[in-house]
């Protein structure tokens, strides 16, 4: 699947205060708490060497995904335009020798 084609059918789900700041806020904060339960059960396998299923693990990365997707819909973005440019970003990062490290602009 596209990321446009999944975006816009995202969309279609999208249930939230569609104000441009409800629905930016809405969705950063979705995201977030979406991160806190995928690293809660990574957690789950370094400390007690659960054994989560991969299909747990790929509904949380969904819901993840979700979220991205309607944050940068929100936000008049393309996600297909945030790959290509994160692509281009580690390209670039990778011929300096800069990948590893900290900081944004590397």
């Amino acid at each position: 699947m596209e990321f446009a084609n999944y975006q816009a059918k995202a969309s279609e789900t999208a249930i939230y205060p569609k104000t441009l700041e409800g629905g930016v806020y809405y969705t950063a904060i979705g995201l977030a708490g979406e991160v806190g339960e995928l690293l809660n059960k990574i957690k789950k396998i370094a400390r007690d060497k659960a054994q989560i299923s991969k299909e747990d693990i790929t509904s949380e990365l969904g819901d993840v995904l979700w979220y991205l997707s309607q944050l940068a819909t929100e936000m008049g973005i393309d996600m297909e335009e945030v790959a290509k440019y994160n692509l281009e970003k580690l390209k670039n990062r990778k011929e300096r020798g800069t990948i590893s490290g900290s900081g944004d602009k590397r």
